[in-house]
């Protein structure tokens, strides 16, 4: 460092030292805010009048790669507020400076550069809380942190920040509007609090107060900050109104429209905001990936709508859900809401709309300043037509209650949710739809033990739907119930209008403390029990005990950063118990080494003994399974470089060595620039499957054949993204994912021994040549791509310019081109445009 440098930290540090003495500084855990009278400049500079006088936090411990270690380099925060605003000033000292890198990233992905981050529990509950993010190039993360651990990244709140590097290193102030907090009426105020800084070139992440990842809980180890008095309570007012040009294909002509609508959100108290939608529009949300699906199960797609992202931990509740397996199942699945018309393949036609209409939205969250936490969300769709006006999706009505109490100062709590979905059906509906379904559930949990690192958690919940007697005919024979099966104990009753079932969980962890982690857990889902009308469930009748243990080893050695192994066993049967579904055992490691790379391996053998699926034969008699086996491995380089690999690639066989299926997904992240970050990503699977479900018929007798065949098939996605940020405010986001699947179906069998021990003898050749002799194949190509424009013009209000563009194309054999040839001709379909402008503008009263 130059003389001169050395010199003016010197005096800053010693500047800083005095104010911290004659103002009273901070503690190991706690730290002080002064009100300022003056308004504060945000330019990353300490010159105004209250970084002179306020208290400096300067007590930082490193958390990573060493918990307690000491810090390499000196931070040093303070906190200030008035009437209107929180401010934060931290001076991240730095001998290197010019070794600080300033790499550009659109908002709220995380460029490989240092970081410095806020974090306040407003509220003070140890529970809930905000995170506030930058990078030294301005790129602006921020987070709503809620059950002590989780963050929702799809919160974005309206906040500034500056910041600058100059010869003492790199520091940031920021300004958060108080009505982006949430806090009680009170004459004065705790708030949580928090700093992290990362040194991305050193991997050391340190932090005030100290922070232990071996302990259990993320906000309840923040520090208190306290001399917050006199703050209003705020009852803001925004408003967002947008206006939506968009251009789009209908049939063999374009169509252009002009929509508008609005979002807003109310402060009814300082604790409790009411957000709503009107004709909200979700046109620069990046699209679906392309999947062919072959299985029995629905396909689970992310939520990608900010309206439903934001806030979605309060709303959680899940269900199949532990440490060994989660498949994102729970009883509140939003993209239900808006959906493609579940009735567009019997009344519609390629002019008929692809998704429903939200009319308007609404939901009220906040917290209670005796720990109920409340999350309310009502939601109304429009009815939409297909041909000749039949209705393809009825007007339908969506509801979720959700309410948590603290208990045992926040160590204990108990909730209660709610859910229900009402649909105005008429002749044309209400064979197919169901006309109502509720489902109501208790959940409560338990902190205990040495840190409070035990947790004890338990739930129950039960499920009602109504309808006509065809509609709860098909809600018993669908996939997730299957009443029929003819060696099955459940009865399909055809005079029903209406089916209820139940669903139990009780879960025992250790999350923290020493190197031993565990949680082991029981579930259970009885035959009638239905929550897809707003939920996501793969299958009801079904019971599930796992256990998962880790060990965890956190502190730096000479041969790694952090290792954690984990070893698992799961077994799953019937609700009745008298079918052994799965017998399964696992084990994963992970390890960081000292450059950044890290290594992840594992492997599962699963259905070990006597172990059937009651649902490959979709409906037939239980299927005894083969034992499989299941290694993977994955290989991460370092994110700091310009190019950044990641492979993945695992290797299945089962159906003593019948089947064999083979994934390998390579990624390759290159940084053109400070600013231009493209990558190009690789899904491909080869399966060679010798019992993939082919067919179910009847002959002339009346006896129903259950088939499987081979089937030899690859499928191969491309993901490219390109990410080019002008300004932390100016993003360009290019994505786009071809994807092909083809396949020859060979060798139809005939299930004639279902539970039969070896697998030769389950299937004989099936008798029809109509079917046998040619099993067919097929060859499935799709495109998708948005390309969009982000200008943030000022914090909150947002231009955003839009281009959608899909391809598709089926053909009923897999052909002799190659891979090349395949997307050369789906290249050559007729592609569908979509243009759209799209202007949100945020009003604060």
């Amino acid at each position: 460092m130059p003389t001169r440098a050395r010199i003016l930290a010197l005096v800053y540090m010693l500047q800083s030292t005095a104010v911290a003495s004659s103002a009273g500084p901070a503690s190991a855990t706690s730290a002080v805010a002064v009100r300022t009278s003056e308004p504060v400049v945000i330019d990353g500079r300490a010159d105004d009048t209250i970084w002179r006088t306020a208290p400096v936090i300067a007590d930082f411990t490193q958390f990573s790669p060493v918990e307690g270690g000491p810090a390499r380099f000196k931070t040093e925060t303070q906190a200030a507020f008035d009437d209107h605003n929180f401010y934060v000033f931290i001076r991240a000292y730095d001998p290197e400076p010019t070794k600080i890198s300033t790499v550009l990233a659109r908002r709220d992905v995380r460029p490989p550069t240092d970081q410095l981050k806020i974090v306040i529990d407003s509220f003070h509950d140890r529970r809930s809380g905000f995170e506030f993010a930058i990078s030294p190039g301005g790129v602006k993360r921020d987070y709503a942190i809620y059950d002590d651990n989780n963050e929702d990244g799809s919160w974005d709140g309206v906040w500034d920040v500056a910041t600058r590097v100059d010869s003492l290193g790199w520091t940031a102030e920021f300004i958060i509007p108080l009505s982006q907090l949430r806090y009680p009426s009170a004459p004065t105020h705790t708030f949580g609090f928090g700093v992290w800084r990362d040194i991305e070139r050193y991997k050391e992440r340190v932090s005030w107060p100290p922070y232990r990842p071996s302990q259990h809980g993320f906000v309840s180890q923040l520090g208190d900050l306290t001399g917050i008095d006199g703050i209003p309570a705020p009852r803001k007012f925004d408003v967002m109104p947008y206006t939506v040009a968009t251009n789009a294909p209908r049939l063999d002509k374009r169509h252009q429209s002009f929509d508008v609508g609005a979002d807003f959100k109310y402060g009814l108290t300082s604790n409790f905001t009411l957000d709503g939608t009107v004709a909200p529009d979700f046109g620069q949300v990046e699209q679906d990936p392309a999947v062919l699906n072959l299985t029995v199960f629905e396909t689970f797609l992310q939520e990608k709508r900010p309206f439903f992202l934001e806030g979605t931990g309060i709303y959680q509740f899940p269900v199949n859900s532990n440490q060994v397996n989660n498949n994102g199942e729970g009883l509140f699945y939003s993209r239900r809401i808006g959906r493609a018309p579940q009735l567009g393949q019997l009344y519609g036609d390629a002019s008929s709309p692809t998704s429903t209409t939200i009319l308007g939205a609404a939901k009220l969250t906040g917290r209670s300043a005796g720990g109920l936490t409340v999350g309310a969300l009502e939601a109304v769709t429009q009815r939409e037509e297909g041909v000749s006006d039949l209705t393809i999706e009825p007007a339908t009505n969506y509801g979720v209650l959700r309410l948590q109490q603290d208990l045992n100062n926040h160590k204990s709590g108990v909730g209660f949710i709610f859910t229900s979905v009402n649909r105005s059906l008429n002749s044309e509906t209400r064979d197919f739809l169901r006309r109502s379904a509720y489902v109501g559930g208790l959940d409560a949990r338990h902190q205990f033990g040495p840190g409070n690192n035990y947790l004890l958690t338990a739930a129950v919940t039960g499920s009602h739907i109504d309808g006509s007697r065809a509609a709860i005919l098909a809600a018993q024979t669908d996939p997730a119930h299957y009443y029929q099966r003819p060696d099955g104990r459940l009865e399909l009753d055809t005079t029903r209008t209406a089916l209820t079932g139940d669903s139990e969980t009780l879960h025992l962890a250790k999350y923290g403390g020493g190197i031993v982690v565990f949680e082991t857990s029981y579930q259970r889902i009885s035959p009638g029990y239905e929550v897809n009308d707003l939920g996501y469930l793969n299958r009801a009748d079904w019971q599930d005990q796992s256990t998962w243990v880790g060990l965890q080893f956190l502190r730096k050695t000479k041969l790694y950063n952090q290792l954690t192994w984990n070893f698992n066993e799961w077994q799953d049967w019937t609700s009745a118990g008298d079918l052994l579904l799965e017998r399964a055992v696992n084990t994963n490691g992970h390890v960081q080494f000292h450059n950044n790379w890290f290594a992840h391996v594992g492997g599962t053998v699963g259905q070990l003994g006597a172990t059937f699926s009651d649902r490959s034969t979709r409906g037939g008699p239980a299927l005894r399974q083969s034992s499989y086996i299941g290694p993977w491995v994955e290989i991460q380089g370092d994110q700091r470089r310009v190019l950044y690999p990641d492979v993945f690639a695992q290797i299945v066989r089962t159906d003593e060595g019948l089947t064999r299926r083979t994934f390998v997904n390579p990624l390759l992240q290159v940084r053109i620039s400070a600013r231009t970050t493209p990558s190009l990503g690789m899904s491909y699977s080869r399966k060679r499957e010798n019992t993939q479900f082919f067919g179910n018929f009847t002959d002339l007798t009346g006896v129903t054949h259950y088939t499987f065949a081979h089937l030899d098939q690859t499928t191969v996605g491309l993901t490219i993204r390109v990410d080019y940020t002008a300004s932390p405010t100016l993003t360009l986001q290019i994505y786009a994912n071809p994807f092909v699947s083809k396949g020859t179906y060979s060798d139809v069998r005939d299930v004639v021994n279902a539970r039969a021990a070896r697998y030769a003898d389950r299937f004989a050749p099936y008798g029809d040549p109509a079917v046998a002799g040619n099993p067919g194949a097929f060859n499935f190509k799709a495109f998708n791509s948005s390309t969009v424009l982000r200008w943030e013009y000022r914090p909150g209000s947002s231009l955003y310019l839009v281009w959608t563009q899909g391809r598709q194309d089926s053909e009923p054999l897999a052909g002799t081109r190659a891979l090349s040839g395949d997307f050369d001709r789906l290249f050559r379909v007729h592609p569908a445009n979509t243009f759209l402008i799209k202007v949100a503008h945020w009003f604060d009263w």
